[in-house]
């Protein structure tokens, strides 16, 4: 009877400690997936590449990922949670559009520059990788949440209200950010200012 419970016992611990083992496993594999699509991209991210990265073997990644959809829905997963995206619903407590557009800007603008590497690899190979079709268009519903928010309270009506969106649409892209501050040299503000006088602009 004792040998019976000890055996028992053994083999609890002998499947709890696989169980962690595979965990750590699948979280390596996710981790060098998310570092070369951040680095090379993932239009040129390759099961051997994340097999070497992560120090497994292909076979090892195809049985924790057996397509390329679940593998990159793990890495949107794991790179938005250690990475997390400006929450707009702490916006929304700030009455004055004026304010709480110049206030979403500079949290998002901020966060761009956090992840200005991943989101330009990721931004580029869109077209040419089938299985990012699905965490782009997550992220692309994000913006019109954000624009969503950014629009509540604003006095325009009619035509002037479409173009409004329209501006906001623009503000809140990540290809906007990159132009401004990358591309043409400006300060994280002055690109704010400018996207801000461009809403009021539009209206």
């Amino acid at each position: 009877m004792a040998n019976e419970t000890s055996d028992n016992g053994s083999r609890r611990y002998r499947k709890r400690r696989r169980a962690e083992q595979e965990r750590q496993t699948r979280q390596r594999i996710v981790e060098a997936a998310v570092k070369l699509h951040g680095t090379v991209g993932p239009a040129r991210t390759t099961v051997s590449g994340v097999a070497g990265e992560a120090g497994v073997q292909r076979a090892t990644v195809y049985r924790h990922f057996p397509d390329e959809e679940s593998l990159f829905a793990a890495c949107s997963a794991h790179y938005w949670q250690s990475h997390p995206r400006p929450d707009p619903e702490a916006w929304a407590a700030i009455e004055d559009p004026a304010e709480r557009l110049r206030a979403g800007l500079g949290e998002l603008y901020g966060w761009y520059g956090e992840t200005e590497e991943m989101l330009d690899r990721t931004g580029r190979d869109i077209e040419l990788v089938p299985a990012m079709q699905g965490p782009a268009a997550e992220f692309l519903g994000y913006l019109v949440g954000l624009v969503a928010v950014l629009d509540v309270g604003r006095p325009e009506r009619g035509r002037a209200r479409e173009r409004v969106r329209a501006a906001l649409g623009h503000a809140v892209t990540f290809t906007t950010w990159q132009s401004l501050v990358r591309g043409q040299g400006l300060e994280e503000a002055e690109a704010i200012a400018l996207m801000a006088a461009l809403v009021e602009a539009a209206g």
